[in-house]
């Protein structure tokens, strides 16, 4: 597979990568241990060598599952974690909201080395900003651990362009990683010019709309289980999802004329907007990895890529993305 680098950083990384928690987290029940591992080393030898986990899938299965199946291709891969919920490092409980205070974060990060069976983290992101902690101290109790060898890069996940900024001052950001898709677009007001000035790499997560955007998913789809984060959700509702099929049919338009599917035309899209964008969709699906992976090959021209710019201005995506309360932790 292509590689990219994260922004002016010396992190190189595939095209593409794997955003691991849905294999544990957030659409439904974990997936058997085994079946998880399988799918990781699947994508590995599919060329990706960009994993995303964090301490809070789970909390912690996620990242032993990532321990587990990554450990046979140590220094061929790179990891991404994050710290920053307000979790307890022994019984692995939520105590609720975010915790980035510098003994938290330390506590955190020895637990990850462990789970994911490696040294040093080669991305560690804060998850979501703290308005408790000024994220000058964050940056500072990060750039210790990267001194001390325990992590190699800094990352911020879901942050506002101007704690971006101040975070960049005390450390090198290496890193953002946010939602944006075609469906989700607010990164490109603020935060991406700011990646392009100071030379930050960003990973967008859900680039495939949880799903939506892959064309599998109608008003009709029921997400069976309570464990499935998109029963919450205002744009899964059935009547948004009907709204909001306009999206998908313009993919669908493009993928048949590029001889690709909806879920490749999604992802292309993303790459085509900037070199130092890395987008990092999640499968458990093991026959799924060649089609998200098989999006690096699919050129979009100028003409593709102002076609589709033109037809989804007119498509007005119905729905917020969050609730209300999951938001609020957004852009801080």
């Amino acid at each position: 597979m292509q590689k990219r680098k994260l922004g002016k950083s010396d992190l190189e990384v595939s095209a593409i990568g794997f955003g691991c928690m849905g294999l544990t987290f957030g659409y439904g029940p974990a997936v058997e241990k085994q079946h998880g591992v399988a799918v990781i080393r699947a994508a590995v030898e599919d060329g990706v060598t960009f994993f995303d986990t964090a301490e809070t899938y789970g909390p912690f299965f996620n990242e032993e599952l990532v321990g587990e199946a990554l450990a046979p291709f140590k220094g061929k891969v790179v990891i991404a974690t994050k710290f920053g919920w307000d979790i307890d490092p022994e019984t692995g409980k939520h105590r609720g909201g975010v915790n980035s205070k510098p003994e938290q974060i330390k506590r955190a990060v020895e637990g990850s080395l462990k789970r994911l069976r490696i040294e040093s983290i080669d991305l560690l992101y804060q998850h979501r900003v703290d308005p408790n902690v000024p994220i000058e101290e964050v940056a500072g109790a990060v750039k210790e651990l990267i001194q001390e060898g325990k992590a190699k890069h800094f990352g911020l996940s879901e942050a506002a362009a101007q704690t971006i900024r101040r975070a960049h001052a005390v450390h090198p950001v290496t890193a953002v990683q946010s939602e944006y898709s075609l469906w989700w677009k607010r990164p490109e007001e603020d935060v991406l010019p700011a990646m392009e000035e100071l030379g930050i790499g960003f990973v967008p997560y859900s680039p495939l709309g949880r799903g939506f955007l892959t064309g599998k998913i109608d008003e009709n789809t029921a997400f069976n289980t309570e464990k499935d984060i998109r029963n919450t959700l205002p744009r899964f509702t059935p009547e948004a999802r009907k709204t909001n099929q306009a999206l998908v049919d313009l993919l669908a338009k493009i993928a048949e004329r590029k001889k690709a599917t909806s879920a490749q035309i999604a992802l292309a899209w993303l790459l085509a907007q900037k070199p130092w964008i890395v987008p990092i969709p999640g499968t458990t699906k093991i026959e799924r990895l060649g089609e998200n992976d098989g999006a690096a090959k699919v050129e979009l021209s100028k003409g593709d890529l102002e076609e589709i710019a033109e037809a989804a201005a007119k498509i007005k995506v119905e729905g917020a993305r969050y609730t209300e309360q999951m938001e609020r932790l957004s852009y801080r």
